[in-house]
């Protein structure tokens, strides 16, 4: 805690604190947004405040001067009730508003079916509090169900102006959800009938229609349940199957802020954005020295350029399956190259907020892709997946390092694990939950997928052409749940006379377009040299 002078008082400021701060915006603008108070440190003489900005991403958390606090608006944290014997836990020191809805919110969670243990519920009234960033709901779309039985699908042709899918469907059974859960109805309902929400089998015939002017949709799709389009984004329980996924459970005052203040990795600086757990002597040091090759951290320049005369990789260990150009991917395998796996997650930690870190890195691949120079090979980011996964995930953590984002190498690996899934001839899906840039990405490289696909399609003579989910879901190995979420995401989906309408408008086919010419670079099967291994052979591992 600490004291500051204001206006004559004294006024004490303790760890919980919320008050405005002073920060630049992206237009470089000066604005005062709320922030809490999360630790208090005396650097030669004078005092640093680490800041955590409510309702922004934690990695724009920093430490700041006193002048930069609006004092003005000061809010203290309430204080806890004596330690309860009942409904609560113990606490150890006073938290904000905000922390304590969260603790409620965890407690009310506990007690679902899916958790793996349960906990008592506070019997007043919950108020639900968004633990983790979310992407704003999808706009209003229609439902289709959740089954997959498949049947044939008729398409118009495509025409210039608007592209239409049709599905028909027994509407008698049919209710949709908003992504937040809160129920809507589809159509008026006939006299004496109720609707059902999921009802029905999901994959029946698909039709393209023709409008100028595509029709509104005034419904929602109901969210898969593996869509990232949940509420509260938390998964119901941590798997020990190998998941990455943090159960957020666990987060204390440590966690929550940045530890490692640079990074060194080659030609590049990095600046940390969220809690890594590096060895606690690295973390007071100005800049962390990492080998490029092999990812060592090293604790000062000198010994960095000790250790490059000795190493001799340049380029990730494990074996090159694909390079076209300059762009290489090596598959590395957690258990033959542990140390090396090791390192990496440590370096991923520093921009993935969701993901745990697990030393044992046996039941994972790590797939690095690499640009090459004459220097050798240089890491610009990867994907893991688990070598079994029970629930169709095709990957675990991705990553596109600062340096190299926003040029299109996110969307390149995404490609890629849906082209090792192609070859393994399944359906994939990302792990849940997706960052918030993960779940740009995401939902980016599936639309300009589908809308490749849908706007392919021809008639088939002088038939419409026909399609279905399960077609679309085969042809691109993303699961139908992920397709589902992605027409509701772009509100295609109509509800017209007894069938459902994909409508494509011009805006959407002209932005489809633009965003095509900027992807390059693309994933070129001829050049993917892979062999998928049956993992559940536990010899192979």
């Amino acid at each position: 805690m600490t004291k500051m002078a204001d206006g004559g008082s004294s006024v004490e400021i303790v760890e919980g604190c919320r008050l405005p701060v002073l920060r630049k915006n992206q237009e470089h603008e000066d604005e005062w947004p709320l922030a809490e108070i999360l630790s208090v440190k005396e650097v030669s003489g004078r005092k640093l405040y680490y800041v955590h900005y409510i309702d922004f991403n934690k990695r724009l958390d920093e430490w700041v001067t006193a002048d930069r606090l609006d004092m003005k608006k000061l809010q203290f944290p309430k204080k806890e009730a004596k330690t309860p014997t009942k409904n609560g836990l113990p606490g150890s020191r006073p938290s904000s508003p905000e922390l304590r809805k969260s603790l409620d919110l965890n407690l009310q969670s506990a007690t679902a079916p899916s958790r793996g243990k349960t906990l008592p519920t506070p019997k007043r009234k919950v108020e639900p509090v968004p633990l983790v960033p979310q992407v704003p709901p999808a706009p209003p779309v229609p439902s289709l169900p959740a089954s997959t039985e498949a049947s044939p699908a008729a398409v118009y042709p495509a025409v210039r102006e608007t592209n239409t899918f049709k599905t028909r469907e027994d509407h008698d059974q049919i209710s949709s959800l908003t992504t937040n859960g809160t129920a809507r109805r589809l159509i008026p309902s006939q006299p004496g009938r109720k609707r059902k929400a999921n009802c029905g089998p999901t994959d029946e015939m698909i039709k393209v229609l023709q409008y100028n002017k595509p029709q509104s949709a005034s419904v929602f799709l109901p969210p898969p349940e593996d869509s990232q389009d949940s509420s509260d984004g938390i998964p119901s329980a941590p798997r020990m199957t190998g998941s990455l996924v943090s159960d957020r459970s666990h987060d204390d005052i440590v966690t929550r802020m940045k530890n490692i203040e640079c990074i060194e990795l080659g030609r590049h600086r990095l600046k940390p954005w969220y809690f890594s757990p590096y060895p606690q002597e690295l973390t007071s040091l100005p800049i962390l020295y990492l080998c490029e090759f092999c990812l060592k951290y090293l604790k000062s320049l000198k010994c960095l350029q000790r250790h490059l005369t000795k190493c001799n990789l340049r380029h990730p260990p494990g074996n090159e399956i694909y390079r076209k150009g300059t762009i290489s991917f090596f598959e590395i395998d957690g258990r033959k190259n542990k140390n090396y796996s090791q390192n990496l997650c440590l370096l991923a930690k520093c921009f993935l907020d969701h993901k745990t870190l697990y030393y044992d890195t046996d039941p994972f691949l790590f797939y690095v892709m690499t640009e090459y120079d004459s220097k050798g090979f240089h890491i610009v980011g990867y994907f893991s997946k688990e070598k079994e996964s029970t629930e169709d995930y095709n990957v675990a953590c991705i990553l596109t390092l600062p340096p190299y984002q926003r040029r299109g190498y996110g969307k390149l690996l995404i490609e890629f694990s849906y082209e090792l899934s192609k070859v393994e001839g399944k359906t994939g899906t990302p792990e849940k939950p997706l960052s918030d840039l993960g779940l740009l990405s995401y939902r980016s490289y599936w639309s300009q997928t589908i809308l490749e696909i849908l706007m392919d399609l021809k008639p088939d003579n002088g038939e419409r052409p026909q399609i279905t989910i399960n077609e679309i879901s085969e042809i691109t190995s993303v699961k139908k749940e992920d397709v589902i979420s992605t027409l509701q995401y772009l509100n295609l989906i109509n509800y017209y006379k007894g069938q459902y309408i994909l409508t494509l408008s011009e805006d959407i086919v002209d932005g489809h377009e633009r965003a095509m010419q900027k992807r390059h670079t693309r994933i070129d099967p001829k050049c993917l040299h892979f062999t998928p291994k049956d993992w559940s052979k536990r010899g192979k591992w």
